[in-house]
């Protein structure tokens, strides 16, 4: 049976949950980075015994709270996602078994057994943006495939969905008549 991909995508507003990235080296400082080009108001929180120079400067420019400590569970309260990066496997396994056991969302970096999500390649153009995932398996094709997108998708694409939502609410009709409008109308969009 070929393998597939069953993760189920979704778009989360960070502005309103709050987010634990645990480490602060350098792959804290990818996903702080990761994170904060999707989602500049993300609400941060980092703890660490220590921080790198680049780290602290984005953390500054941005809505992250950084405390410089180890990892105890307590740091787990008020948590919705959890990223844990430290380069000591252990305490990143027990991040993982003590997000578990509170229901805490967790992606423990470069280890796809212990994570709940995966942070995959995004493109955003405005309104737009489009999540690329490979379960996990190869970063790098995500990555070769979000440079793609980026060239492909117009840059006036955001042009095109705000035109299209303000036409979406001139459409008279139920729900299924106004689906079958806007199809007609962006049919061209795929061809």
């Amino acid at each position: 049976m070929e393998e597939r991909n069953n993760l189920y995508p979704i778009f989360l507003k960070t502005a309103s949950l709050e987010v634990l990235i645990i480490g602060g080296g350098f792959v804290a400082e990818e996903k702080l980075r990761f994170l904060l080009k999707s989602s500049p108001d993300a609400k941060v929180t980092m703890v660490a015994p220590f921080f790198r120079d680049e780290t602290v400067a984005i953390a500054q420019k941005s809505n992250v709270e950084m405390l410089t400590d180890s990892y105890r569970d307590t740091y787990l309260q008020g948590k919705h996602l959890v990223i844990a990066t430290t380069n000591i496997p252990e305490v990143n396994i027990q991040v993982y078994k003590d997000c578990r056991s509170q229901n805490k969302l967790v992606n423990v970096a470069d280890n796809p057994p212990y994570c709940d999500f995966y942070m995959g390649g995004i493109v955003t153009k405005g309104n737009v943006k489009v999540a690329i995932s490979t379960n996990g398996k190869s970063p790098t094709t995500a990555k070769r495939l979000r440079q793609f997108f980026e060239e492909v998708i117009p840059e006036d694409i955001n042009q095109l969905v705000q035109n299209l939502n303000s036409y979406r609410k001139t459409i008279k009709g139920n729900f299924e008549q106004k689906v079958e409008t806007l199809n007609k109308l962006t049919e061209s969009l795929v061809k």
